[in-house]
């Protein structure tokens, strides 16, 4: 065995494992063909990026499973890959640019491309080492990127089929644009933020007549592009003007009154509308109704345009806002302004707000693609965890829109597409044309618009495993089958896999979407460079190494809400796994003359035969409570309950094995190599360890691997834990108790059941009390906790009896007694202190030990204070007012409050009444 250090470093340990795990190959999935699979595609980071807590929470998650179903026997693969990040990307290099004095289109495209290209090399390799950093065990022999060779084989496939089905065209419609980005957004790019604002109540005169139509609106700068007025056509108010006209104020054009009972509600604002086409969606398709035109007052550049008075002409929305309303005003058409509400679109990328304009763009039509998405998880071919995401899927899908997936950028996929310049037809292909495929012209230019950066990577899961190409990966590892990511991207990003890997293949994408929640600064809010509150990981992973990170993170696997980060719950964890390696160095200190070759007889022994006789009662304990912690923390993993796979290994290593069975064990461990009690304890602490560590390796693979390289085993089992068996049950009898299981223990069953293992569960949880009991009675006292004690014991009977023989020298060794007797009910002493536990009485006799005198006034005074504290929460409690006024939880903490203290009183009475006096 190899010696251990006599302190965890994790820097000593991390990348020495993972070079090395990574150059044996060993993150690839099996070559045997006939093995179970699974497959997780990692969400492709921005090549713009580095790793943030939320890209820490995710490969943390999917790593623990790719590890575990690699252990478990399965071929694993995990592939890993980067995106392009279309508008992130782009903006980073025209910064770069800037810096110079230049611009993109200074510079012309293939200039800025060649350019971002290399902005790629040089930035885009960077989370990838930080994800080695974090131990994620991804394939890196099959590593994607969305604009490589094969990534960009596939988004022209895809774009080329679904034009050809008829479910991509391209029109003339309202669309977001972002004027800080310069492109096209689709729906879902749009954040709506509530913000206070005003609605304005302008006046239309009616045209030869001297009634005025009144239309409110939130907007009246866009009045400028008004091409009619509706009202609904039962509202009695405005019937009569249907089919009439109104003079536009400022700009004088005559516009129709229209009726229309979609848009217009009678109860809201004057009940009459004003309709801007070219400027608000509703109003888009009330124009299309109407044939109403389109008249676009605000241009791309997020100003004024031509088309406005001349007046207006170059102002931003919001100067032009100010001047339309003092303009309206000074018109006289300005009728009264109130306070209201705003709903606002504002761009996720850049921060501004987004304007509704009316532009060429390419479409997906998603109405039959979301049919069938949505079919899926209905059915149960995709199943969404946590399951109320179910709800949140099947909403959108229900009222999808069609996707704008065109964007006026220059890096990203750009569209398969030529205009001719001749006929004006498009030319779709696969391949570049050289001529116009319905005049035949050579007058073609390819369209300068690139794809929506989701498009290509909604084809993530085919494009990782080779598709369109029928690929020996493709066929054996899709569908994948878990697809773990941040629930915000539910509609960006898992919708628009399941619609397009349907689509084109027939099957779901993936079996099952597990949907994590986001990561928030210590002080509850997003995290983000303004507010201060970032986490880098990889200065949590060199502060306290990436298994205690790991385990943290594990542990909130679970939380649907926002995670709160807590950097002391990392550094917990850190010494969790310090506790770990010199529980693992205290072994190895006694496994030194205990090698492989007696550890097989030793399970061959105990584990295959079943012969527990040779084991202490501790020994014992821990085999089963090991066994039992292992089958638990599989089956929460296959629940996908990784959050409470995590709390449950920790609370067995840290209390039940560390703190109780380790202090045991030393009794055994005293004696010399041919004691067989040492042996057994040998034996057990090998076997236990091994349990640990594999049970321990999905969440904290780096500590656990360190440690098990160190333990001896039996020839056959593999040189790394990342390839050995995971300990899970084989199989089970008819009542559902283990049989067989694998990793070392393949005698689960034997061993559970076995009379003699029962009884010690029975005799080491009457240990832990009594010790406890004992501690408690020491602390009660105000004695030290390391001062040696004289305790007896009564049993109450003759069961009772017989386990006190049977744990009398366990408990004088955990409870640092001096001595520890059994009596009868006469001999205990009336001064002393006592507790009864499991049908033992435990007396600590207290002549000798305190100022008994002294400790009759110290308990008096107690019960004194008690006294007043609980007369005064009685009387609040009675107190109808109170009761009537006070929140449900400040009654419920005094009633607590007040059972408390009435449990103190009753055990302090007991007390000074041993006292004597």
């Amino acid at each position: 065995m190899e010696p251990l250090r006599t302190v965890y470093d994790p820097k000593a340990v991390e990348t020495r494992l993972y070079e090395g795990w990574r150059d044996a190959g060993q993150f690839k999935p099996a070559a045997d063909a006939g093995q179970p699979t699974f497959t997780v595609v990692l969400p492709p980071p921005n090549v713009t990026g580095r790793l943030h807590m939320g890209h820490a929470l995710t490969a943390t998650i999917e790593d623990a499973y790719v590890r575990w179903h690699r252990m478990s026997g399965d071929a694993a693969l995990w592939l890993p890959g980067t995106d392009h990040a279309g508008i992130a990307t782009q903006v980073m290099v025209e910064r770069d640019l800037a810096k110079e004095g230049k611009t993109r289109q200074g510079i012309g495209r293939e200039a800025f491309l060649a350019r971002t290209w290399q902005w790629k090399e040089r930035h885009g390799g960077i989370i990838d080492t930080q994800h080695a950093a974090l131990g994620a065990s991804l394939d890196w022999s099959r590593d994607r990127f969305t604009m490589d060779e094969v990534s960009s084989r596939a988004v022209r496939e895809a774009f080329c089929r679904l034009h050809e089905d008829g479910l991509i065209y391209r029109a003339y419609r309202l669309i977001n644009w972002d004027h800080a980005s310069q492109t096209a957004l689709s729906d879902l790019e749009v954040e709506h933020k509530e913000v206070d604002g005003f609605l304005w109540h302008l006046a239309y005169p009616v045209e030869g007549s001297d009634e005025r139509l009144v239309v409110a609106t939130t907007r009246p700068e866009t009045m400028l592009g008004d091409s009619g007025v509706a009202v609904h056509p039962d509202d009695p108010r405005y019937q009569h003007l249907i089919g009439r006209h109104v003079i536009l104020p400022l700009t004088g054009r005559r516009v129709p009154i229209v009726g229309d009972a979609i848009l217009v509600d009678m109860t809201f604002g004057t009940g009459a509308v004003k309709v801007t086409p070219a400027h608000d969606f509703n109003d888009f398709k009330t124009g299309k109704r109407h044939e109403l035109a389109v008249i676009t007052v605000i241009g791309f550049d997020g100003n004024m345009n031509a088309n406005a008075p001349e007046a207006f002409r170059g102002l931003s929305v919001a100067a032009a806002r100010t001047a339309v309303v003092a303009a309206l005003e000074a018109a006289g058409a300005l009728v009264k302004v109130e306070p209201h509400k705003l709903n606002l679109g504002v761009s996720q990328r850049t921060g501004v707000v987004c304007e509704p304009l009316p532009s060429d763009q390419w479409f997906v039509s998603t109405a039959p693609l979301a049919a069938k998405a949505l079919a899926a998880v209905k059915d149960g071919r995709t199943r969404i965890l946590p399951e109320h995401r179910t709800a949140d899927y099947y909403r959108w899908m229900e009222s999808i829109q069609d996707w704008c997936i065109s964007r006026q950028l220059w890096w990203g996929h750009r569209v398969p597409a030529w205009h001719c310049a001749a006929c004006k037809g498009i030319t779709v292909g696969r391949e570049d044309p050289s001529a116009c495929q319905h005049c035949g012209s050579p007058a073609i230019a390819q369209d300068n618009d690139v794809l929506d950066t989701w498009f290509s990577s909604g084809l993530w899961p085919l494009t990782t495993l080779g598709w369109p190409e029928k690929t020996a990966d493709l066929q054996r590892f899709y569908p994948t089958d878990l697809m773990e990511t941040g629930w915000d991207i539910l509609f960006f990003w898992v919708a628009r896999m399941m619609m397009l890997g349907l689509h084109f293949t027939g099957e779901v994408p993936f079996k099952t979407v597990f949907l994590h929640s986001m990561v928030l600064g210590e002080d509850g809010k997003k995290m983000s460079k303004t507010r201060g509150n970032v986490v880098d990981p990889i200065e949590l992973i060199d502060q306290y190494g990436a298994d205690s990170l790991r385990f943290y993170l594990a542990t909130m696997a679970g939380q649907d809400q926002g995670i709160i980060f807590s950097r002391a719950r990392v550094e917990g964890y850190r010494n969790f796994c310090n506790k770990l390696w010199n529980a693992v160095r205290f072994a190895g200190m006694n496994l030194e003359d205990f090698d492989a070759a007696e550890l097989a007889s030793w399970r061959a022994a105990v584990i295959d035969r079943g012969d527990v006789s040779a084991l202490a009662t501790a020994d014992r304990w821990i085999l089963a409570r090991a066994l039992e912690t292992a089958i638990q923390v599989g089956e929460l993993l296959a629940s996908y309950r990784l959050d409470l796979a995590a709390h449950a290994i920790y609370q067995f290593v840290w209390y039940e094995l560390c703190d109780w069975y380790l202090e045991a064990a030393k009794l055994s461990l005293r004696g010399d190599a041919a004691d067989p009690l040492r042996r057994a304890a040998q034996g057990t602490l090998a076997t236990v360890f091994d349990l640990v560590l594999r049970t321990l390796h999905p969440i904290t693979p780096f500590i656990s691997e360190a440690l098990w390289q160190t333990l001896p085993r039996p020839a056959g089992e593999g040189d790394s834990l990342m390839l050995a068996a995971y300990p899970r049950v084989l199989t089970r009898d008819a009542a559902g108790a283990p049989l067989t299981m694998a990793g070392p223990v393949p005698g689960a069953g034997a061993l559970l059941a076995d009379s003699g293992v029962q009884a010690a569960r029975e005799d080491m949880a009457a240990i832990i009390e009594v010790v406890t009991a004992t501690r408690m009675l020491k602390a009660e006292f105000k004695l030290p906790p390391a001062q040696r004690v004289e305790i007896l014991l009564r049993a109450e009977d003759s069961a009772a009896q017989a386990r006190v023989l049977r744990m009398q020298a366990c408990v004088v060794h955990l409870a640092r007694l001096q001595s520890l007797r059994v009596v009868e009910a006469a001999e205990v002493p009336r001064e002393s202190g006592s507790a009864v536990v499991r049908g033992v009485e435990v007396v600590l006799p207290l002549i000798g030990l305190v100022d008994l005198a002294a400790e009759r006034v110290r308990i008096g005074k107690d019960l004194e204070k008690l006294g007043k504290e609980g007369d005064s929460l009685a009387r609040k409690l009675d107190n109808a007012g109170f009761r009537a006024k006070a929140p449900p939880e400040v009654i419920a903490k005094d009633e607590a409050r007040l059972a408390e203290i009435r449990v103190d009183i009753e055990k302090l009475g007991r007390t000074r009444a041993r006292l004597g006096g």
